[in-house]
């Protein structure tokens, strides 16, 4: 099913999150961060820090908190069993810190074809904003595979 480049410009709900420092503590355990001012606040107040910071891909972890993340897809009618993460790119504005409520606006920017059809991308900006500040924007892009192609 070739997805509508109508789509170009469409908006998700924004939504908003907590950068919790328990859950900063965690990420930065389970990702074999070693800097420690991103768990230790004294470290992280000697070198500058309100609090902890967020490490770079953790906005990406809090991305996963949208409460209606999947509709997105399912309202475009495609099987979530035929997509796969296809990129990853951020691009850093200002620091985020633990405690920080972070609101994230997802917008999509392009829709293309690969392989006659076979391979169709959707590529995915989102905002992350504290206040009116701009904190980073995340790009990512799917690849949704037709699972009719080739037959």
């Amino acid at each position: 099913m070739p997805i509508d480049p109508a789509i170009v410009g469409s908006r998700s709900p924004e939504f908003s999150t907590v950068a919790e420092r328990g859950r900063l503590r965690f990420f930065t355990a389970a990702t074999g961060q070693n800097d420690p001012i991103y768990s230790d606040m004294e470290a992280a107040g000697s070198a500058g820090h309100r609090d902890l910071p967020v490490p770079p891909t953790f906005l990406f972890c809090l991305e996963m908190d949208h409460p209606d993340r999947g509709s997105f897809l399912t309202d475009l009618g495609i099987d979530q069993r035929t997509i796969l993460h296809a990129g990853q790119k951020f691009e850093f504005h200002d620091q985020a810190y633990a405690g920080d409520t972070l609101t994230f606006s997802t917008e999509v920017k392009d829709v293309y074809a690969k392989k006659s059809g076979a391979l169709e991308f959707i590529v995915r900006a989102t905002h992350v904003t504290r206040d009116t500040t701009p904190i980073a924007t995340l790009t990512s892009t799917i690849v949704v595979r037709d699972p009719k192609a080739g037959q």
